[in-house]
């Protein structure tokens, strides 16, 4: 079983990097969240002794283009696949600390600049080649830093020196507290140089890590298998046998799929498949609520988006507990105001009521005031209505969110087009800053430094193209020390100013959940090798490993 805290929804810790998937949902904290809890997440089913064998099929709610690191978009069906196949070199506790997990011991010297990182020994890869330095040294030098490499960015100034069999040293250009949490996603999640080598560029079809489960075969679009790793390094693990994840992207067939026992687990985002998840008789919920949350991309580099007042007014224009409605969110999850929910340490009460909240009249007059401007920035006559294009999946409770976004907007005089864009080209086009305004997710569990970092500075992930002299400063702040009341300072000067300039909207945060049969157990009670607790399901990722089928 897990920690009573994830039972409550209660999520504590360094946080994180702007995601790209796109999608907007709700969320919430312990003390709001707590009643609508009853009957569903308290009550998972007894778990009982580990058990060793059997099979399962997971349902995800997207595809992966591919599974080699530096090369796959590891979104959150993504992370619950690759967590079977890969060990995270650092991973994070349930108390929120980076902590070594494939690795033995992660250190830095004293300025910052330079990490020493030990590996455990006598770790294979699933093809039997050893997990050391050199493998290391490989998959940073031949993968994860190419000019192709989409974590290029992350580990822009950062390169690796080989210390002895087992240790490498990541040399850092300049100091970087939080340099560890880089090392719990993609370019800490080593994989076998030699078959990586021998598939070339068929090698993201055939990945072959360290991980619990090894690769058996991949239908793109169809199902992804995985088999028991005999030669784990971790005594008794895993239980299972094997696993067949599927991508099922369509919410309600995915739930389906659970109710009749086609697949004995599913992940979902969406607040009103949980809501329904939760009434599915046999059924435990592992529910996570964390920073993740649903909103508005604005493109700030755009009129009228490049004008505050607009960007005010769309905000002040909304009501998020109604978008929280459509979403299916009412009772289960609060209004968010800034990228860390109310459970993390690095949320601000300050940010949270400085951020803009529904006041149409406040709305109206910024939005008058910007049209009857003569220097307005969209080069328009005086009085002339702002137009612009939402954009937003084709899925039915988001084309609602969407009519309710137009709705608002449209009250104040503006003509708002709605695009239906599906997923991947949704996500291209924020890359791209192709779009006016669209619906999106925002944060994760990392560390705060590398959610702003992505967010709000130059870079591919800086969808509103946002940049600010204050964030910078605060990112220095943040880059430079480990002093928690420092860095939440940091954090809370960087939230008031995004509060103030709105460079994206927000809905509620978003809650998350692992629905499966009860007859699958553990699934957020995995812990480290040193049996330290770790964070349970983020994201509604597992570590599978650790999971089992009751007899």
């Amino acid at each position: 079983m897990g920690a009573p805290w994830k039972r409550t929804l209660a999520s504590v810790g360094l946080v994180g990097v702007l995601l790209g998937s796109a999608a907007c949902g709700g969320g919430g904290d312990e003390e709001s969240a707590g009643p609508a809890q009853e009957g569903t997440v308290d009550d998972v089913s007894e778990q009982g002794d580990p058990v060793t064998g059997g099979t399962i099929d997971v349902g995800l709610e997207a595809e992966t283009n591919s599974w080699l690191p530096g090369e796959g978009s590891f979104g959150n069906p993504g992370l619950a696949v690759a967590y079977s196949i890969y060990d995270p070199l650092m991973k994070r506790t349930e108390e929120g600390d980076v902590k070594p997990y494939l690795a033995e011991s992660m250190e830095p010297n004293e300025d910052l600049t330079r990490w020493t990182l030990k590996l455990r020994p006598d770790i294979q890869f699933h093809d039997g080649t050893p997990l050391n330095a050199q493998a290391l040294k490989s998959n940073f030098d031949d993968y994860l830093t190419t000019a192709t490499s989409n974590v290029g960015a992350t580990l822009k100034g950062v390169s690796m020196e080989v210390v002895d069999d087992l240790t490498v040293e990541y040399v850092l250009e300049e100091p970087n507290a939080a340099f560890p949490d880089v090392l719990t996603l993609a370019p800490g999640w080593p994989f076998s140089p030699t078959a990586a080598a021998e598939f070339g560029p068929d090698a993201g079809s055939n990945p072959v890590g360290t991980g619990p489960f090894q690769f058996v075969s991949w239908q793109r679009d169809n199902a992804l298998e995985v088999e028991r790793n005999e030669n784990y390094w971790r005594d008794g693990l895993p239980y299972l046998d094997g696993i067949t994840f599927r991508p099922i992207p369509d919410e309600d067939t995915r739930l389906a799929s659970l109710e009749s026992g086609d697949i004995q687990a599913m992940q979902s985002l969406r607040q009103s498949t949980i809501a329904r998840a939760r009434d599915l008789e046999g059924v435990d919920n592992y529910e996570y609520l964390g920073n993740n949350s649903g909103g508005s991309l604005l493109n700030t580099s755009r009129p009228p988006f490049d004008d505050v007042r607009v960007r005010q007014a769309l905000a002040y224009a909304i009501d998020q507990e109604e978008l929280i409605e459509v979403l299916g969110g009412t009772g289960m999850v609060p209004p968010a105001s800034q990228y860390f929910s109310p459970d993390s340490p690095f949320y601000s009460e300050e940010a949270d009521e400085a951020f803009p909240g529904f006041d149409p009249e406040r709305a109206q007059e910024l939005y008058d005031e910007y049209i009857n401007d003569p220097e307005r920035s969209d080069g328009k006559p005086v009085g002339t209505p702002i137009s612009f294009t939402y954009n937003c999946p084709p899925d039915p409770s988001l084309n609602e969110l969407s009519q309710l976004y137009q709705a608002f907007w449209s009250a104040l005089g503006i003509e708002v087009e709605l695009n239906a864009v599906e997923q991947a080209a949704h996500i291209q086009n924020a890359i791209a800053r192709d779009y006016d305004a669209a619906c999106f997710r925002f944060s994760s569990e990392r560390d705060p430094y590398y959610i702003f970092d992505d967010a709000f500075t130059e870079g591919p992930l800086n969808f509103t193209d946002y940049t600010d002299p204050v964030i910078d400063e605060q990112l220095e702040v943040l880059r430079s020390t480990t002093d928690l009341e420092e860095r939440q300072a940091a954090v809370e000067e960087i939230s008031l100013h995004l509060s103030e300039n709105v460079p994206n909207l927000f809905t509620g945060y978003t809650l998350t959940d692992i629905a499966v049969q009860e007859e699958l157990k553990n699934v957020d009670g995995w812990e480290f090798p040193d049996g330290t607790a770790g964070d349970g399901v983020p994201g509604a990722t597992a570590m599978w490993g650790e999971v089992w089928l009751a007899e």
